[in-house]
């Protein structure tokens, strides 16, 4: 039996009864047994006790396959260069195995492309954190002054300067990648992979050249592209994450078009910048997230300078000036009714959701399930598809947090289980992530809402203040501005099932606290933790005020 079969039950070489050819009949024996073996640490095939192995024993075919070096040119194939996927291929080969990468980047319809590493390196959590901070370093300037520092000149920012500082950076990591993986022995081919038959891809090259390649095991870790609206005009003429953070042009007045964290943030540095911006949202803020911090997220940018428009949704852009930006006319119409407006914008920025990269790699040619509605590919507790040999790690997986680090700790541990390394899963609970708006928002475990859902109110204790950073107080910045929450569990001795921070630095400080929480924070335990003074971190320390006693939580000092 192999280790990974219920108890009781035995794994089955092959289904009875079966009146196929026996050359067919023997081809699927040796495909099982190969399944079999490649799939689990320790596998005992029984000649005594089952028909099945007896026959392959007595027919030699066992003994030639475990004689056989290999039966594929590689133990691992991974499709897709991103966070997941590399982790997942550089610890395989840490272990031992024969390991590729397949990655391409399809262009963008505005034809932007770009190097090893997926979205985070490229197009996403590098790129965008480092615009966030080039924003941060202009309300830095305006504090200064209240500091003592005294400068006359006009001071002014230079987009075509921060995209390039940005893109030289994003260039080295690039190159690391790739050096990385030939450290290790893993061979990286920059080409389209797609499955055409069991253990068999097709990498398709730039030049459209097509070879062929065969492993025991496969990951897809293809991860997700930005979705379109699907109108007039939204291909032509609007851009995404994937072209923002390389634009050779400032972007100018801005329509950024939805709510989720991608379109916030960007929304955020780009006002910080000096920009024109406004965001069109549909329904809510930060789908999602705690509602109550999510609305305190817009409503801080929308005292700094971000208009929103609320409950509209566009139905077609068109193009009334070429340039660089030129000029785009955005016809929109209201979810709540027939009105419509106009809006005339240098940029349109989509940043409604993302797709997963699942149906144009073949899945269907060897019987991998996908969710048909989004993409997502369906895996059990050890990330496995519903065909044994294939696996798969990061945004893909349906049901899982989008982040890279769940990515990259994912594919780690896949491969170290699938090369008998460890056993190792995954936790995907109380995952903490941050969304880098002007005032940063950090989370862990649950949002209020779904907390009241899983739990019901009554047996919830949500502690909560405002606080007024230090930093903020002699640049006369808002004192009931940041924000402080935990929910406590009163029926599993007030242990923190949610974290929230609203405020700078709010991913340092939610990094400590997840690892509290991993081991197992009560509120009682937060009380005996002793505060750094001056700190935001510490407000957690001292959180005395719960929702349920209707005290105010306003503050007049620091």
């Amino acid at each position: 039996m192999p280790t990974s079969s219920p108890p009781g039950r035995r794994a089955r070489v092959l289904s009875p009864g079966t009146s196929r050819p026996s050359s067919e009949a023997r081809e699927e024996l040796r495909r099982r047994l190969l399944e079999l073996i490649e799939g689990n640490r320790v596998m005992i095939f029984s000649k005594s006790y089952c028909p099945h192995s007896a026959r392959a024993h007595q027919s030699g075919l066992l003994q030639k396959i475990l004689q056989e070096e290999s039966a594929y040119e590689y133990d691992l194939i991974v499709i897709g260069g991103g966070s997941g996927g590399l982790s997942c291929a550089k610890e395989a080969a840490i272990l031992g195995r024969k390991v590729m990468v397949l990655d391409f980047v399809v262009p963008s319809p505005r034809g932007t492309s770009w190097g090893l590493g997926g979205t985070c390196v490229n197009v996403g959590c590098i790129p965008k954190k480092l615009m966030h901070q080039a924003a941060l370093l202009g309300q830095a300037l305006r504090d200064s002054r209240k500091f003592g520092w005294e400068y006359s000149q006009q001071v002014k920012h230079n987009w075509e300067t921060m995209t390039e500082a940005i893109q030289n950076h994003i260039g080295s990591l690039n190159w690391g990648y790739r050096l990385s993986l030939r450290e290790r022995g893993v061979t990286y081919v920059n080409s389209y992979g797609e499955f055409v038959e069991h253990h068999t891809v097709k990498a398709t090259n730039r030049k459209g050249q097509e070879t062929y390649y065969t492993s025991a095991n496969f990951v897809i870790a293809t991860g997700e592209r930005p979705r379109y609206l699907g109108i007039p005009g939204d291909k032509e003429f609007c851009i995404t994450s994937d072209d923002l953070f390389s634009l050779p042009y400032c972007p100018g007045k801005t329509l950024v078009v939805g709510a989720s964290y991608v379109a916030l943030e960007c929304a955020g540095f780009l006002a910080g910048l000096g920009l024109d911006v406004t965001v069109m949202v549909r329904s809510i803020l930060l789908r999602g997230f705690d509602q109550e911090v999510a609305e305190k997220v817009g409503s801080y940018m929308q005292q700094h300078g971000v208009k929103f428009l609320r409950k509209f949704v566009p139905v077609m852009v068109q193009q009334l000036e070429k340039g660089s930006p030129g000029k785009l006319k955005v016809t929109a119409k209201s979810t709540e009714g027939p009105e419509t407006i106009e809006g005339v914008y240098n940029t349109v920025l989509l940043a409604i959701g993302r797709d997963s990269c699942t149906r144009n790699i073949g899945l269907e040619k060897i019987g991998v399930r996908i969710n048909e509605k989004n993409g997502k590919i369906p895996v059990n507790d050890v990330e496995q598809t519903n065909v044994p040999y294939v696996y798969a790690v990061g945004d893909v997986l349906e049901g899982k947090p989008e982040l890279t680090p769940v990515a990259i700790q994912a594919g780690k541990l896949l491969a170290r289980r699938l090369h008998g390394a460890s056993s190792e899963k995954c936790d995907y609970f109380s995952i903490p992530t941050t969304v880098f708006t002007p005032l940063e928002y950090g989370c862990c475990g649950l949002s209020e809402e779904k907390a009241t859902e899983l739990y019901m109110k009554e047996n919830l204790e949500v502690y909560h203040t405002l606080f007024w950073p230090l930093e903020w107080t002699v640049a006369g910045r808002d004192n009931n501005t940041c924000y402080a929450k935990i929910i406590c569990n009163k029926l599993d001795q007030d242990r923190v099932i949610g974290f929230h921070v609203l405020g700078p630095n709010a991913g340092e400080i939610t990094q400590g606290f997840a690892a509290a929480m991993k081991c197992g924070l009560t509120k009682q335990l937060l009380d005996e933790t002793i505060g750094i003074h001056p700190t935001c971190g510490e407000v957690f320390t001292t959180l005395e005020i719960t929702k349920s006693s209707g005290l105010a939580v306003t503050q007049q000092g620091c």
